[in-house]
């Protein structure tokens, strides 16, 4: 049998399957909302069972909340990069963070997801809560951390680090985002991105790095 066909043949991997389902589900809460999507819905994207989505997720409300996690992940996995022993200075992370943020907070997906859950938060605290805790807070309490680093190391000067991540996922948000979420603006490419990221570090560095009298 020939590579092509054993490709043809080859049944997707749990992980793909699962990455699958995500992507149709976002899609699907992009253009319906939280409250009208339904497990049959994102079955008539993709094909399958519904047994097979409830095996991986349990029900719509999981898919939901792993959505915005999976969406996190992907935001915050430049804290997590591996980079041998030595920490990524400040500057360089909150960069790559930043341009991670932006990107998610106008993506269709995120937006989406966004759009949904104001709609329905009063419906569904419990989403809610979780969107929370799985996107802005999670983001949050990974600054703090990576800002915790770097004031033992000395680069930022003594501050409450959470208070300080909460002002900078609220800085690389930006009006950009609700630009967005209104249908305002278009999604920025890359060279703005990575030039308001750029900005939002520099301007947020310049009120917490450490003097020579901090150190």
């Amino acid at each position: 049998m020939s590579s092509a066909a054993m490709n043809v043949l080859r049944r997707p991997s749990a992980a793909e399957r699962r990455s699958r389902i995500l992507r149709a589900a976002a899609d699907v809460f992009f253009e319906h909302g939280f409250a009208a999507t339904s497990i049959d819905m994102i079955i008539a994207r993709i094909g399958g069972s519904k047994r097979t989505i409830y095996a991986e997720f349990g029900n719509k409300e999981a898919l939901f909340t792993a959505l915005v996690s999976e969406l996190a992940d992907d935001v915050l996995a430049p804290l997590h990069e591996p980079g041998g022993n030595e920490p990524l200075d400040i500057r360089t992370a909150l960069v790559r963070v930043a341009e991670r943020l932006i990107s998610a907070y106008t993506s269709k997906d995120l937006v989406g997801v966004y759009r949904g859950i104001v709609n329905e938060a009063h419906r569904f605290p419990h989403l809610a809560r979780a969107f929370y805790d799985k996107g802005p807070g999670r983001a949050a309490r990974e600054l703090k951390i990576l800002l915790d680093a770097a004031m033992r190391r000395g680069e930022i000067k003594p501050i409450d680090t959470a208070v300080a991540a909460d002002h900078f996922v609220g800085m690389v948000r930006d009006n950009l985002h609700l630009q967005v979420v209104l249908g305002l603006s278009g999604a920025p490419n890359g060279d703005e991105i990575r030039l308001r990221a750029t900005g939002a570090v520099e301007l947020f560095l310049s009120g917490i790095a450490a003097t020579s009298r901090d150190r």
